[in-house]
């Protein structure tokens, strides 16, 4: 199962770049209406435990980063919203052996088919992102760092993972 959630980063997260520091470019960060943000792409197994996350800036697409969540998994079936209907990631989980369960959008000429009591496992992901957002330092981005960032979400999905 795979989906997307996005935080704010607090100001503080989004300090100028200092030049000794040799900072990275990409720390993850995108500029929206209303503020810096980014997005947590989650990928969680059928129990709802995390298996894999990736950072980008809050107005990225979730389809971006769906074909690097799925690169290399084994399973049945990958359970996703309607923002991953595109025919190449349907073909690229299809070429993999995994059943797409994905609803299509309302603007597909030809609606396709998918397992609507399968489709309800999906609350899984939905329960693990609010769980993880219960963690202060994870729903109010403040590192400016995506790498420290990163390393605070790995833990709480840990402490999730051990109740």
């Amino acid at each position: 199962m795979i989906d997307g959630t996005i935080v704010r980063a607090h100001a503080c997260a989004a300090g100028a770049p200092q030049s000794h520091l040799k900072e990275p470019q990409d720390q993850a960060l995108g500029r929206s209406t209303g503020g810096f943000t980014t997005k947590i792409h989650v990928m969680v197994d059928a129990l709802g435990n995390p298996l894999k996350f990736i950072l980008t800036g809050g107005q990225s697409a979730d389809i971006t980063q769906a074909y690097a969540l799925i690169e290399g998994e084994k399973a049945m079936y990958a359970l996703m919203d309607k923002a991953y209907d595109a025919d190449a990631l349907i073909e690229q989980l299809k070429h993999q052996n995994i059943i797409p369960v994905i609803p299509p959008k309302v603007n597909r000429k030809e609606p396709r088919e998918y397992d609507r009591h399968i489709y309800k496992e999906r609350h899984l992901v939905e329960c693990f992102i609010g769980k993880l957002k219960q963690f202060r330092r994870v729903f109010s981005r403040f590192e400016k760092w995506a790498k420290n960032y990163m390393n605070f979400i790995r833990f709480a999905a840990a402490l999730i993972w051990l109740r």
